[in-house]
C-alpha cells in the first residue's frame, strides 16, 4: 500500500507450523486452542510475513522467514509450507534479490533469517541478496553465535554467518534510523536484543511488532510466548507500546498471523481488537 511517501507490501515466506503450548506460554491450552486450533502433533499454523518496503530511493527487506534450505526432515518437523516463497513473492512485485538493497532482520531465529542465505548450484550455501546490507542489532549477532543450550535449537549459523564472509553485516547497538522514515526500535523480552520496526511518513506511524506480538491472537497482556527469555521484559514493553498503538491509531503488521497481518487496534469493552487492513492473498500459501 502506499504510506505517505513510501509504499509497504506485506510478502510471504509461506507457512510452518510450531507447538502451541510454546507459542502461549502460561495460557492453557482450552483457551488458545480455540484461537489456534492444533494439529494431532499439538503445532499451530503460522505464517512468516515479511516486508517490503519502498523509501528514500532504497528497497529494503524486513525478515526473510524460514528459507528454503531445509530437508525432508526438517520440513516434516515445523510443517513448512512453501507453496508461497519469499523469493517468489518479491518476484511478484517485481523485485529480483540483486534488487534488494537493506536486509532488516528483527532477530537471528531460524523462522525470521532462514531466507537470508540460500544454496548455489554446487550446494554451498550464500546470502540471497547479493548486494543487500544485512541489519541486525550487535548483542543478538553475539548471542546467536554462541547460544544458550535452552535457545540452541533457534540459531542455524548457516542463516547469519555467510554474511560476515561476504562483509554484508551492518550492527547496531541501539535504536536507529536506517534510512529517513525507518527506525529500529530494540525491544528486549522474546531476546535480549530483538528489535522491532517503526515506519513514519506522511503524518502517519507503522509498527512491525516480530515477536513482541506475533499474532493478533497475542494482543492481550499474558498471552506472552514461552520462547521467551525475558517474559516480564516482554509483558513492559507492550504495556507501553500497544497502548500507544491504539492512541496514535497506528497501522501494526505481525510477522506470525496467517490471517490479519496488517491491522488497525481498537480497544473495546477493555479488550483490543484488530481491524483488519489486508487480506492475506498472496501473504500466506493457501
Amino acid at each position: 500500500m502506499k504510506f505517505g511517501q513510501m509504499e509497504i507490501f506485506v510478502v510471504s515466506d509461506g507457512r510452518f507450523r510450531l507447538d502451541g503450548g510454546a507459542m502461549f506460554g502460561v495460557v492453557p491450552k482450552v483457551l488458545w486452542q480455540k484461537k489456534a486450533p492444533a494439529d494431532e502433533r499439538n503445532r499451530i499454523t503460522l505464517a512468516a510475513n515479511c516486508l517490503l518496503i519502498r523509501a528514500a530511493g532504497k528497497t529494503i527487506v524486513v525478515e526473510t522467514g524460514t528459507g528454503t534450505k531445509g530437508d525432508a526432515k526438517w520440513d516434516d518437523i515445523y510443517g513448512i509450507d512453501h507453496r508461497v516463497a519469499l523469493v517468489e513473492s518479491l518476484q511478484h512485485r517485481g523485485v529480483a534479490p540483486a534488487d534488494v538493497d537493506i536486509v532488516i532482520n528483527t532477530h537471528l531465529h531460524f523462522d525470521h533469517c532462514g531466507g537470508n542465505t540460500r544454496r548455489d548450484k554446487n550446494g554451498k550455501v550464500v546470502p540471497t541478496f547479493p548486494r543487500a546490507r544485512y541489519l541486525v542489532q550487535r548483542g543478538e549477532y553475539d548471542h546467536a553465535l554462541a547460544p544458550t543450550v535452552r535457545d540452541q535449537a533457534s540459531y542455524l549459523k548457516d542463516n547469519f554467518v555467510p554474511m560476515a564472509d561476504s562483509n554484508q553485516w551492518e550492527f547496531f547497538d541501539t535504536d536507529k534510523q536506517v534510512v529517513p522514515g525507518v527506525e529500529v526500535v530494540r525491544l528486549p523480552g522474546h531476546t535480549r536484543d530483538m528489535q522491532c520496526l517503526r515506519l513514519t511518513s506522511g503524518g502517519r506511524t507503522a509498527f512491525f511488532f516480530a515477536d513482541l506480538v506475533p499474532t493478533t491472537h497475542h494482543l492481550a497482556l499474558p498471552w506472552i510466548m514461552g520462547y521467551d527469555l525475558y517474559p516480564l521484559t516482554t509483558l513492559e514493553n507492550k504495556k507501553r507500546v500497544l497502548p500507544q498503538a491504539v492512541q496514535e491509531e497506528w497501522l501494526c503488521l505481525f510477522a506470525h498471523d496467517p490471517e490479519i497481518p496488517a491491522a488497525y487496534l481498537r480497544e473495546k469493552k477493555g479488550k483490543l481488537v484488530a481491524e483488519p487492513v489486508l487480506e492475506p492473498e498472496l501473504v500466506t500459501a493457501k
